[in-house]
């Protein structure tokens, strides 16, 4: 089958100081990347619209809202975002959020769904943080819910860093539940409680990641039931990433996300996958880094 994949091109175009840490060309790198490899085709893609305000709405504040669309949020909240506002920087939110949503409607339809973003796991109720002003993961759970496309809906975030915003914003939620593999000793410091957390300490290789992995998965999926799971299959786990800590792989990389995608058809339960975070000067490894979702998911599908 042909996998549908999300993608905007909004996402890379946001001009930021050379040496800023946010990898913003990673987007079309991965997407000419995945044309130019076979390992997609321009058919494949759809583009999402812009996330609706009342949508963003049932999940963050209001105000938190309006504030950051208005250009109106204080520049202490801009810092600990990590981005100056701009009009690029709300076109590319907009647009990014509801990539995820759309991801998850083609994965319901299609039972697999990749997006070329995603996965602003540090976004709270009420401010962003780490480079994430609203957390699309929780926004496309709710929504797909609320449509009654889903009941209950598994987060499985394998990002290096905690998804402290989808563990806050998931507790208000009954029927979305949270679990993040980690590194302990990493972004952020205070790490408020998933559902599941499986911390990793600074390292760990890829026989060690891979049995916590294989061990916990299938037990959430068997626990919870869950009729969606939403992935973050951020690379910032690899061993020569700028901001992590541990040293996986890009085999170990490509492992996890075989067996994830394996877990899920096994269960018959849709997957929406993001790509999280992945941070590296060296454009050409970072985008070889996240292209091993893309072929796992061909390997499965």
């Amino acid at each position: 089958m042909s996998i549908p994949l999300v993608y905007h091109a909004s996402y890379s175009k946001l001009a930021l100081p050379s040496t800023h840490r946010f990898p913003t060309s990673k987007y079309q790198l991965l997407q000419q990347y995945l044309l130019n490899n076979q390992i997609a085709k321009p058919s494949d893609f759809h583009s999402p619209e812009m996330i609706q305000v009342e949508v963003l709405k049932q999940v963050h504040q209001d105000k938190y809202v309006d504030d950051f669309i208005d250009n109106k949020l204080d520049l202490k909240v801009m810092r600990r975002i990590g981005f100056p506002w701009s009009e690029a920087l709300l076109n590319r939110t907009l647009h990014a959020v509801s990539g995820t949503s759309l991801c998850a409607n083609l994965a319901i339809e299609h039972g697999v769904s990749l997006h070329l973003s995603g996965g602003y796991h540090h976004a709270h109720y009420d401010f962003g943080s780490g480079f994430c002003i609203f957390n699309d993961l929780i926004v496309a759970a709710n929504g797909m819910i609320s449509n009654g496309k889903a009941t209950k809906v598994l987060i499985i975030d394998c990002d290096v860093h905690q998804g402290d915003g989808t563990a806050t914003l998931s507790s208000q939620f009954d029927n979305i539940i949270s679990c993040s593999f980690h590194c302990l000793k990493n972004f952020p410091s205070r790490k408020p409680h998933s559902d599941h957390d499986i911390e990793f300490d600074k390292g760990i290789d890829d026989r060690h990641f891979l049995h916590s992995l294989e061990q916990v998965v299938p037990y959430l999926i068997n626990i919870h039931q869950p009729d969606l799971i939403l992935y973050d299959a951020g690379v910032d786990i690899h061993r020569d990433d700028d901001l992590g800590y541990l040293n996986i792989s890009t085999a170990g990389i490509l492992a996890r996300d075989k067996f994830i995608f394996k877990t899920a058809k096994q269960a018959n339960i849709p997957i929406a996958a993001v790509i999280g975070g992945g941070y590296s000067r060296n454009e050409a490894e970072l985008t070889h880094r996240h292209s091993q979702l893309f072929i796992a998911a061909n390997s499965i599908w």
